[in-house]
């Protein structure tokens, strides 16, 4: 998979990929942003992520979704200021089956975006030259 990110305007960074745009924009002082920064919507993939697992688990077992949200909650050291936990309180509805409410954990538990920050991938940055003539 390719991303392109570019520089629309102000503190606006986007990343482009397929048919879609992710906007992110960055808040300066006196300036309020249009878009998510990066880092929220890096800590949303979180939530949204075991979301799609939590949903597919109850459409597999024609359980309805109706009620169910996840509150994802950040702490972070006061030293360096990076979060260093992160909880997601699945929140049933009273009528939720008994038997289930182990396995729906289990099944968040899988999401991807999680499994990747265990597992991290690691990182080239560098510089090229874009040939004259091929578009942004």
């Amino acid at each position: 998979m390719e991303m392109v990110i570019d520089f629309p305007g102000g503190a606006r960074v986007d990343a482009h990929f397929g048919p879609f745009t992710i906007e992110t924009d960055q808040p300066t002082y006196g300036y309020q942003p249009e878009a998510p920064t990066p880092f929220a919507t890096f800590l949303a993939s979180l939530g949204t992520c075991a979301g799609i697992y939590v949903l597919g688990f109850c459409q597999q077992r024609g359980i309805s979704a109706e009620g169910i949200r996840i509150v994802q909650t950040m702490r972070s050291n006061p030293m360096t200021h990076m979060v260093d936990k992160i909880d997601l309180d699945i929140q049933l509805p009273a009528d939720f089956p008994e038997k289930y409410k182990t396995a729906v954990i289990r099944a968040a538990d899988q999401c991807a975006v999680k499994k990747h920050l265990e597992n991290p991938p690691t990182f080239d940055v560098y510089t090229s030259t874009l040939a004259e003539g091929v578009p942004a």
